[in-house]
């Protein structure tokens, strides 16, 4: 008899993405087939995040978030914060985000991506939601906000962590979660991550696969595909059981508990 996979939440998706138009009810099967059975879709855009939120709402097992990347904070205007205050009283809708600061593209001015994070962490307080928070080359200015506004949000989780030891430690005393992705199945990026993944708590503790991104490169055979899907969750979950010297059934009881709790799934 074949094992039951185990039950597994990816807590970052970009189902929205064009390249999943064509087959996503095909994506879908195959992840449930591994034991993804909640994908929370990742609101990048506005346009992205009602996307985000129309697939949530037709598909059981997808939740969504509402938010502006970094990358797009050029152009957020008056309206934005007001749209994505709309967005969030949609049941699917679970969080605030993707927000946060992107200084390795640079694709919009510092200045702006700090105002509209700023922005959007102020929404997630306001409206008590969880914030999801994108951090790359960033770490010092977002830290500085996440202390400003971690008191009054419910929680936050810094998604796609690729940071340090000291930076990992900074955000977990402001009670932060982390999402680990695929970048820990990177024999070369991800050797730094794959040393101090044991030091977060499993309380703290998510996995996500930032999908159509960071295909695990522990897949074997090689895909034939650089398009990642959230039925490769399971090629993050094996890392960090292996990394954190735990078995893959106490590694995934504890995610998918933390992310329950973190979205209130």
């Amino acid at each position: 008899m074949t094992a039951k996979p185990p039950s597994l939440i990816d807590i970052g998706a970009n189902l929205a993405d064009r390249s999943f138009c064509a087959d996503l009810q095909s994506v879908l099967q195959r992840a449930r087939d591994e034991g993804v059975e909640n994908i929370v879709v990742t609101g990048t855009t506005i346009g992205v995040s009602h996307a985000a939120a129309n697939l949530a709402e037709a598909h059981d097992g997808l939740s969504s978030t509402a938010g502006v990347h970094p990358h797009h904070a050029r152009s957020c205007d008056d309206t934005t914060v007001d749209a994505l205050r709309e967005l969030a009283h949609r049941p699917e809708v679970v969080a605030i985000g993707e927000c946060g600061l992107d200084y390795f593209r640079d694709l919009s001015p510092r200045d702006v991506q700090r105002h509209w994070c700023a922005a959007q962490l102020e929404l997630a307080a306001e409206l008590a939601l969880p914030a999801f928070v994108h951090d790359r080359d960033a770490h010092t200015d977002m830290l500085a906000l996440l202390r400003e506004y971690r008191p009054s949000l419910p929680h936050a989780v810094v998604h796609c962590f690729t940071g340090t030891g000291a930076e990992l430690d900074a955000y977990l005393d402001l009670d932060v979660h982390i999402g680990i992705t695929g970048w820990i199945c990177d024999e070369r990026r991800g050797r730094g991550l794959r040393d101090i993944v044991g030091r977060i708590p499993s309380d703290r503790l998510m996995i996500e696969t930032d999908a159509p991104y960071l295909m695990p490169r522990t897949i074997r055979p090689k895909p034939k595909t650089r398009r990642n899907e959230p039925c490769n969750l399971v090629h993050v979950l094996a890392a960090v059981a292996e990394c954190r010297g735990e078995t893959v059934e106490a590694v995934s009881a504890a995610t998918t508990q933390t992310a329950c709790a973190f979205f209130g799934l």
